[in-house]
């Protein structure tokens, strides 16, 4: 796209990929950067492979495909640090989802080599920020996207539903024969389509096993938490030496669900342990 930025200050885009989504445990394996300057001067990037010094998790190298054999023998963040803080310098930052992920996993990794990454005199653009400001996702937005119409009375039960009716119909109509390629480059073939069934299993991530979220699947069918200061830890294991947090859980304002769920993971481990088959 044919634009040049109108910039008062240098913008540096850039992008981390990493071995978890923790941006205080987890650690960067790459980052790549590009620097537009004020000035006019032409942008200039950086890339590095970056080698985190702790594991990767399975579900980070399944979407990045950084194994650890790939950083081998590369540098340490330590060892890079100095350069990319010369890099960035005093630029302005912008990234997709960086507000929450990338910026302050950024800033973790200078503070463990004690650099301190100022924020107070710079300006921050999160590119999904305005793609979800700019295209709201409201019922009544979905009505004039998929059917080119006005919701009158919203938020009143019975016209919310009958916009919802219409939107399903809507979007059944607009991706009929429509391939969906996720952000991991996978291709579904046509997934919306005139069937409850086929819609479910598109739309329903198998890894979740509450409906609140709070527990889900690993990579080995594990439940662990999906929240909290034990999250990515097995459930059953982690309540059973935990009993704190396990009656904590079932006082607080949990789900019936969820509460079910763990004391029948509890029970049914604490089973297998006295009687080992």
């Amino acid at each position: 796209m044919n634009i040049d930025f109108n910039l008062k200050n240098d913008l540096v885009f850039f992008d981390i990929e990493s071995t978890g989504l923790n941006v205080v445990r987890d650690r960067i394996v790459q980052i790549a950067l590009i620097k537009y300057f004020a000035d006019g001067k032409e942008a200039e990037e950086l890339e590095m492979l970056v080698n985190p010094t702790i594991p990767i998790s399975q579900e980070a190298m399944d979407v990045h495909g950084i194994t650890p054999d790939k950083l081998r023998g590369k540098p340490t963040f330590r060892d890079v640090a100095q350069q990319l803080y010369d890099f960035i310098g005093d630029a302005d930052l912008c990234g997709y989802n960086s507000d929450r992920f990338d910026v302050p996993m950024l800033m973790e990794e200078f503070a463990r080599v004690g650099i301190e990454f100022n924020l107070d005199n710079r300006k921050s653009i999160d590119v999904q920020k305005i793609f979800y400001k700019m295209e709201p996702r409201t019922l009544q937005a979905a009505l004039r996207l998929y059917c080119g119409k006005t919701l009158e009375d919203a938020h009143d039960a019975l016209a919310d539903v009958r916009a919802t009716v219409d939107v399903l119909k809507g979007q059944i109509i607009r991706y009929d024969n429509v391939d969906h390629v996720d952000g991991d480059g996978f291709t579904t073939k046509a997934p919306i389509k005139n069937d409850m069934n086929a819609i479910h299993e598109f739309t329903h991530d198998n890894r979740l096993i509450d409906v609140t979220q709070r527990l889900k699947y690993d990579h080995k069918g594990q439940i662990v938490f999906n929240f909290g200061k034990y999250i990515g830890k097995p459930v059953a294991e982690t309540l059973i030496k935990d009993k704190q947090y396990y009656h904590w859980i079932l006082d607080k304002e949990f789900s019936t669900q969820v509460k079910q769920l763990v004391k029948k993971l509890v029970k049914d481990y604490g089973d297998q342990q006295q009687n080992p088959s």
